[in-house]
């Protein structure tokens, strides 16, 4: 089974879907991880509209959402052949759930100039296996396939995959399957000095400087918490012919109610 089921499709691109029980969270797993509500807005946003491929994405978490039917509306807002701003709306029970804006950005030769700076990852068979469900519950992260390691306080490496298609029954594109599993980052980081706390993020915003390829998603993951009750997870993003892109998700701290 999927993450989601399409129930309707829209000419904008979106639709009405249905979120299964793999799209459980890891704070409350009886509602969804953001993840992939990324990735299904990402596949509305890339599906929709021109042929640029998307560059940057940005999604605002504006509430909760139940295991259950959504719908994502498509809307053109700075349209052009070679740049052009999209945005994708999330609804549930009645009310927006996530906002997302894509730049799309079309591509020319550049293959001579290209570099990153970015160091390597370690390749996938030098990270241990890892059961994130070991502190994390949900169906998102029993979906998963990871091997990680720490490498420092407050950073980590891993490469992870999913064993669930994104939208049941339904071609997805390599760059959906890939900012499904971005979100996840803020999960790699588990030291002792996090335990009890919570640290959920209000957004996460990724950038791409090339088309990412293949099922297996490797993160470089660095956590900052501040001494006023706000965090930064930063996350180099890689496949497996090297890194890809940044991305950054803005946290709030707080302790369990009591």
């Amino acid at each position: 089974m999927a993450y989601f089921q399409r129930l309707s499709t829209a000419p904008d691109g979106g639709g009405r879907f249905r979120a299964t029980e793999h799209t459980g969270g890891g704070w409350n797993p009886a509602e969804q991880h953001i993840a992939p509500t990324i990735g299904l807005v990402t596949h509305c946003l890339v599906t929709a509209g021109g042929g640029a491929p998307v560059q940057r994405l940005a999604v605002d978490i504006l509430g909760v959402i139940g295991i259950d039917e959504v719908e994502v509306t498509v809307a053109t807002v700075r349209p052009g052949r070679t740049i052009e701003l999209v945005e994708a709306t999330v609804t549930w029970a009645g009310r927006d759930v996530v906002r997302a804006r894509a730049w799309r950005l079309a591509g020319a030769g550049t293959a001579e100039v290209a570099s990153s700076a970015e160091p390597a990852l370690p390749a996938r068979d030098e990270l241990p296996a890892w059961d994130m469900s070991v502190g994390w519950p949900g169906g998102y992260i029993a979906s998963l396939e990871l091997r990680h390691r720490d490498v420092a306080p407050g950073r980590a490496q891993a490469w992870l995959r999913s064993r669930q298609d994104l939208v049941e029954d339904e071609e997805v594109g390599g760059l959906a399957r890939f900012l499904t599993l971005a979100d996840t980052a803020n999960g790699l980081v588990q030291g002792p000095e996090r335990r009890g706390w919570f640290y959920p993020n209000v957004d996460l915003t990724a950038h791409l400087f090339r088309e990412p390829t293949g099922p297996w998603v490797g993160m470089d993951t660095t956590v900052s918490w501040g001494p006023g009750g706000h965090g930064l997870t930063a996350t180099v993003l890689h496949d497996d012919a090297g890194p890809v892109g940044r991305v950054a998700q803005l946290c709030t701290l707080r302790r369990p109610a009591g």
